[in-house]
């Protein structure tokens, strides 16, 4: 079988995509009172600096946006290789908070549970959302996206990789299979 890379959204796609969640976002919440993102390490932390940014140009707000790692709230580690799990922190508490969770890529759903579970330990929200740039299906458990940039049925052996300014010095997704 021959290698192949096809790009499925470019620089200009995404900013009309992350555009068009960030309203979304602001009209399901009806505006920014009690909102906050936060970005899913590695890619989802970017995503979420942008729709900060571009909710901030609609509304003139700044709302709250924080990192989290959920390295350790994963269940695909081996916890014998775990020194000691740190429990995630944020700059702000999530009591009582619409929280948006944002990542680049909803797969299987794992990563999705491991930052709800990070969250639930640090308190009780009032609602949690999710918003992905790329949802590609194969769930193995019941977690979909309140928001999403754009929906690519692929096949197992296929892989969507996300590349941002901020990481790869290039905004594009790209499909890619062996």
């Amino acid at each position: 079988m021959s290698q192949y890379r096809k790009i499925i959204m470019d620089e200009s796609g995404m900013r009309r995509a992350l555009t068009r969640i960030s309203h979304e976002i602001l009209e399901k919440n009806k505006g920014t009172e009690d909102l906050v993102l936060v970005g899913i390490q590695t890619r989802g932390v970017p995503l979420a600096l942008r729709i900060g940014k571009k909710i901030n140009e609609i509304e003139g707000v700044e709302i709250p946006i924080a990192v989290l790692d959920i390295t350790c709230y994963r269940d695909d580690l081996d916890e014998t290789k775990m020194v000691e799990k740190e429990k995630a922190r944020l700059p702000f508490e999530v009591n009582e908070k619409k929280v948006v969770l944002v990542d680049d890529v909803l797969y299987a759903g794992r990563t999705a549970r491991a930052a709800m579970d990070a969250l639930m330990d640090l308190g009780r929200p009032k609602l949690i959302q999710l918003a992905v740039l790329i949802d590609r299906g194969h769930r193995e458990l019941p977690i979909r996206a309140d928001y999403v940039g754009k929906n690519v049925p692929t096949s197992r052996t296929e892989l969507v990789s996300v590349n941002l300014v901020e990481t790869d010095n290039v905004d594009q997704v790209l499909i890619e299979k062996d």
